[in-house]
């Protein structure tokens, strides 16, 4: 099924509605679908866009990134979010949309290609791994409480 792949942004929020229940299967915290088309859309403001891989109209996959620049990097593109439907997993599409988000910070003239995965994720890992991504340091996080 992966050569038939399209990529496509989604923009409308009806796209982006249609592309909760895949994104729930890689942020599995998300509950409703209106709140998740608003934060996709706050989120578009800053940069955000939403790549979706598709084979006729079926959505198979999805990449979340945006465009950034800092003294690290210089100019470069962080996958935030990267996910395949679980019954597609295996078959190439991860890959393809990869290299797809990658082929973009090319255009853009980005001179990295930068995403975190958790350490629990061994499998996660193997593939960045396999598709010529290396770990170079640790992402460190503290949730902090609201006022």
């Amino acid at each position: 099924m992966t050569e038939s792949l399209t990529f496509v942004h989604l923009e409308e929020p009806a796209e982006i509605y249609a592309a909760f229940d895949l994104m729930k299967q890689l942020r599995t915290h998300l509950r409703d679908p209106d709140a998740f088309v608003a934060q996709i859309k706050h989120q578009h403001q800053q940069g955000y866009r939403l790549l979706a891989a598709r084979s006729g109209s079926e959505l198979l996959g999805l990449s979340g990134y945006r465009t950034q620049s800092n003294l690290l990097y210089g100019s470069f593109i962080y996958v935030d979010d990267l996910v395949v439907d679980s019954s597609q997993q295996r078959g190439g599409i991860g890959a393809q949309l990869l290299q797809a988000t990658r082929e973009i910070a090319r255009k853009a003239g980005c001179a990295f290609f930068v995403l975190d995965t958790g350490l629990h994720m061994a499998l996660a890992q193997r593939f960045y791994f396999r598709q010529g991504l290396l770990a170079r340091g640790m992402h460190f996080s503290q949730q902090l409480p609201l006022p």
